[in-house]
């Protein structure tokens, strides 16, 4: 499915007692979508199942977020993250995201799995605005050293807040 979304201003909210779950294969390839993932994501089931998780990447997300959030599930962690999403009609919605390996019988990752509800006011408040900056950081040609400049001011963020990344995110939960 290679269809441009154009992004819009509309906001949608999740419920508190949403929960939007997903599963994907190694590469992040869709392989399960609950149904408030369907309904949120304004996406059918059939458009989703086999298509790349970051279908529904907002173009306002720093790609050296998900530059964490693949090497910390690399390494056997699960992440913690705030997240804006697109619709499929071009509005988003934010989510507080948690994202473990999933692993077989003899210990083996073969997958991934994604539990996302909404966050708190705090949360997106503080990671919109951080956002910007790494996106400005991201915005040099050279990917490598934008991602390199964009991690660093994330970075320099969490030794700020004097916690670990998921610490720190989970500290805005409460």
């Amino acid at each position: 499915m290679a269809q441009t979304i154009t992004p819009t201003s509309v906001e949608y909210m999740l419920d508190r007692n949403d929960f939007i779950v997903s599963k994907t294969d190694l590469k992040g390839n869709l392989t399960y979508c609950n149904k408030s993932f369907l309904d949120t994501s304004q996406f059918g089931e059939i458009e989703l199942i086999g298509q790349p998780h970051n279908i529904i990447r907002h173009p306002d997300m720093p790609k050296a977020v998900f530059h964490l959030l693949w090497s910390t599930l690399k390494k056997g962690d699960e992440f913690f993250g705030v997240v804006k999403n697109i619709c499929l009609d071009g509005g988003f919605y934010w989510v507080m995201a948690n994202i473990t390996p999933s692993f077989d019988t003899n210990g083996k990752v073969i997958g991934y799995f994604s539990v996302r509800r909404q966050p708190s006011k705090e949360m997106v408040t503080v990671f919109s605005s951080l956002y910007k900056e790494m996106l400005q950081a991201e915005s040099n040609k050279n990917t490598k050293q934008a991602i390199e400049n964009s991690t660093k001011i994330l970075t320099d963020f969490i030794q700020e807040q004097g916690v670990s990344y998921n610490e720190y995110i989970i500290s805005l939960t409460k």
